[in-house]
């Protein structure tokens, strides 16, 4: 039989991977862009790609942390997930979000995703140490 929190563990750990990628990735995209010319390359079709991803990772935030929260009534993850959301979203969505030519704030763009990405990443990973803390407590209590 399954362990009851193993489908929760494993959104979370999907949601700090994926979430340290992001913060990879939004790092190390200004070389990237600035490398791409010199291949050859355009950045045409990504533009927006960011914006889905903040979609998708706030979506999965929620529901995992909302389903461990039920399981151990600590509210240590969403202190982080919230300032993280406000950064992600403020840089995919807010007035920081240009690409190309008409990228002014390129600098604060990238800070607020990378800002943004590691705190998620740390929100999973606080909600994944207080679900296995609470199934641990549950286990103690009912092998006593």
């Amino acid at each position: 039989m399954a362990q009851p929190g193993r489908s929760l563990q494993t959104a979370d750990r999907i949601g700090f991977a994926t979430s340290m990628l992001c913060a990879v990735h939004c790092a190390a995209l200004p070389v990237l862009m600035a490398l791409l010319p010199t291949l050859g390359l355009g950045s045409q079709g990504w533009v927006d790609l960011d914006q889905g991803i903040v979609v998708f990772a706030t979506v999965l935030a929620a529901t995992t942390l909302t389903v461990g929260w039920r399981r151990h009534r600590a509210y240590h993850a969403w202190g982080l997930l919230l300032p993280a959301l406000l950064l992600l979203w403020l840089g995919a969505f807010g007035p920081f979000h240009a690409h190309g030519d008409e990228q002014q704030h390129g600098w604060l763009h990238w800070g607020l995703m990378v800002s943004g990405g590691l705190l998620l990443a740390l929100a999973h990973l606080a909600n994944m140490r207080l679900t296995h803390r609470a199934s641990m407590l549950v286990v103690t209590k009912g092998q006593g």
